[in-house]
């Protein structure tokens, strides 16, 4: 009988496992692997990276995940893959909203189809942040436009046209990432909003698409909700808000541990974020030092996580929509050239 997966996803160093990394993953039995650039070579290398994860764990389905948004956040590119064109391309087309949503969602079918190929079955897209005036720009041209309509219209496209390839997507960053002054990467952004803006911009987004399978928390403070804690690690924002009032219902997990906006251990950034109400804990950058802390303090996926998480990963025995790849690339290719 396979051993029960552990409510955490973690990364890997180099383009193989380590004889170290073997057996972290054969003994902590994560829930699922993430990738970066650092971990892509050409379509042999990664399908023989996501199987061996597989093998490791025991699982068949164990999922593999992947940040392939498009522009600047994109792990898997030339030359073995093409360049995909940002979110912002798609917001910013002059055309009608149902037409700009037809071909982000083309565009997320093909992009599925690259990732089915070397057995990646999670990615990261899309993100529902709205950005505010004079927000950070680690959200900027991955957004889908700057009102929560078009945002919403768009992701639920890319949502879509991932899971018609055979992909899970993941709305991103909920409750909303978009008026943050600071990058979370390096430091703990606090947005001061009142309560009623952020529902009707910010939360809005996640709140029409809040029947998607997959979520992941912002690293941000909502001083009008829990002025002390980050939304990852605060019970007030994933029940009271992501929970209740967004009524998001999908497997929820935290963005990356090892960003700087949380402090404290990692034993105890990852303990927060359970104590929180969050489904699994995200740790990407392969130190297992910092692994091996995640994992001990990640307890086995039971009850309504592992629930959701069952519920989720069915979505992927749907049978695929077939697509003419090299036809849906060029109808792409010529709608983004055209309105340039």
């Amino acid at each position: 009988m396979t051993a029960p997966a552990k409510a955490f996803i973690c990364g890997c160093k180099g383009l193989e496992f380590d004889v170290a990394e073997r057996d972290f993953i054969s003994r902590h039995r994560p829930w699922g692997l993430i990738l970066f650039k650092r971990n892509v070579g050409d379509r042999v290398q990664l399908k023989a990276l996501t199987t061996s994860f597989r093998e490791l764990v025991g699982r068949p389905d164990a999922p593999v995940l992947i940040d392939q948004e498009g522009g600047r956040v994109q792990r898997m590119g030339p030359p073995h893959w093409e360049a995909y064109p940002a979110a912002a391309k798609f917001g910013a087309l002059p055309l009608p909203l149902d037409e700009r949503a037809a071909l982000a969602r083309l565009n997320a079918q093909v992009m599925a189809a690259d990732l089915y190929e070397v057995g990646i079955t999670i990615d990261c897209l899309p993100v529902l942040d709205v950005p505010a005036p004079g927000s950070h720009a680690i959200v900027g041209d991955r957004a889908y436009g700057d009102d929560p309509v078009s945002v919403a219209a768009l992701g639920r496209a890319v949502c879509e046209g991932m899971m018609a390839g055979g992909v899970l997507p993941v709305v991103k960053h909920i409750p909303g990432h978009g008026r943050a002054k600071a990058d979370s990467h390096l430091e703990l952004p606090r947005v001061k909003a009142l309560k009623n803006d952020l529902e009707t911009i910010d939360f809005a987004p996640f709140k029409s698409l809040n029947d998607m399978p997959l979520g992941m928390t912002a690293h941000v403070v909502y001083e009008a909700i829990d002025p002390e804690r980050a939304g990852t690690i605060s019970p007030v924002v994933v029940e009271e808000i992501i929970r209740r009032e967004i009524g998001f219902s999908g497997l929820l997990m935290s963005d990356d541990l090892s960003m700087k906006a949380l402090s404290g251990s990692f034993a105890e950034r990852a303990r927060a974020v359970f104590a929180a109400g969050v489904d699994l804990a995200l740790h990407c950058n392969g130190d297992l030092e910092e692994g091996e802390a995640v994992a001990q303090a990640s307890p086995e996926l039971s009850g309504a996580s592992l629930e959701r998480a069952k519920k989720a990963l069915a979505l992927l025995e749907r049978p695929l929509v077939p697509l003419d790849l090299v036809d849906a690339r060029a109808k792409i290719h010529l709608m983004l050239a055209g309105a340039s």
